[in-house]
């Protein structure tokens, strides 16, 4: 009697990087921050003007713009505004005592390197400022420059650490303002959750037929009729499970990939017996020897979280692919974030009952 198989594959895509999201930080934010600001005036082309000295004060801001991913790179624009407290900037000879501070407002654009959670960028714009208090009066215009560094903490939020330095000028007076804050910013736009796939083939089972023959006398035998019987055959049952949940360069788990990862350790408490081969894999994006140690911390990150929930380390192989089997293709954000994933796979017995006669 031939064995029939059954092929059962689950393509399921954990959370990831969306299309328009290939990077933490692409998107619409807002921020607020909070520091140190250093200030002074001086005669544009000269120094220090006499009576105005360097002074430091408190600072605080807010800001908002709209980060582009640009493959290795991200590209965006914010508009911002600092409020620099007044602080005593010397006096004149009369005795007056020169106590001003600033608000700032403009916009800039910002290059950065986004490499999973973390985010160097720079940025360069336009700024004009107001004086606020006694001493100066007026407003004034010029570049504003900024270096900074930002970190994801949470799915929408991040902490940033910043220097900026604005250099305004007005009637030959120029004000110097060099701001270093500490901010957070809220992401408004969600993570990408690629649609699960569920693909069923069949294979109709085969069923031989066992028929009596007569036996060989002269006489001629009777007529026997077929009798009715079940019997049980056991099927191989291969299980993928597969998903892109990882940023780009990062073996780190997404937080919403735990909805997927529970699912195969139901599984794994349901077939006790079965084992589990996880395999990861990247885009083509970074070197081959880069993509290969990148795959295997992938893996790696799977089973840690499964033997974490209960699954036996003994039951869990792993291994690294980097890039070599993609699923879609590395010229788009969106194959690239179909490519970084970890799959799942298993055989388990499954009987039926077939009906047989004989």
């Amino acid at each position: 009697m031939k064995k029939s198989t059954m092929t059962i594959t689950l393509a399921a895509a954990l959370l990831s990087i969306s299309v328009a999201q290939a990077s933490e930080f692409s998107g619409s934010w807002v921020g607020a921050k909070a520091g140190s600001n250093r200030s002074d005036v001086a005669a544009s082309g000269t120094a220090l003007q006499p009576n105005f000295s360097k002074a430091s004060g408190n600072t605080y801001g807010i800001e908002g713009g709209y980060n582009w991913d640009k493959g290795n790179f991200l590209l965006g624009v914010d508009g911002f505004a600092d409020f620099n407290q007044k602080k005593t900037h010397g006096s004149t000879p009369a005795g007056v005592v020169n106590n001003y501070g600033s608000d700032v407002y403009g916009v800039d654009l910002k290059l950065g390197l986004p490499s999973g959670n973390w985010l160097p960028y720079a940025k360069l714009g336009y700024a004009s400022s107001r004086f606020t208090g006694n001493g100066l009066t007026g407003s004034s215009s010029g570049a504003h420059l900024g270096l900074g560094v930002e970190y994801k903490i949470a799915a929408h939020w991040s902490l940033a650490g910043e220097y900026t330095n604005t250099s305004s000028k007005s009637n030959g007076t120029k004000l110097n303002n060099n701001n270093f804050t500490i901010g957070v910013n809220y992401y408004f736009d969600s993570p990408y959750v690629a649609p699960v796939a569920v693909v069923a083939a069949v294979a109709a089972p085969v069923v031989a037929k066992e028929v009596a023959k007569p036996a060989p006398v002269a006489a001629p035998a009777p007529i026997v009729a077929p009798k009715e019987s079940f019997k049980t055959i056991f099927s191989d049952k291969p299980v993928t499970i597969e998903g892109a949940n990882f940023a780009t360069n990062s073996a780190k788990l997404m937080r919403t990939a735990d909805k997927k990862l529970n699912e195969v350790v139901e599984f794994a408490a349901k077939y006790k017996e079965s084992n589990l081969a996880v395999s990861g894999h990247t885009d083509s994006t970074g070197s081959a020897k880069l993509n290969q140690k990148l795959s295997v911390a992938r893996a790696a990150s799977v089973k840690a979280y499964l033997v974490k929930k209960g699954v036996s380390a003994d039951r869990i192989s792993t291994k690294g692919e980097a890039s070599v089997r993609p699923v879609a293709d590395n010229k788009t954000k969106a194959g690239r974030a179909l490519n970084r994933r970890v799959e799942i796979t298993s055989v388990v017995k499954e009987s039926k009952q077939v009906r047989v006669t004989e």
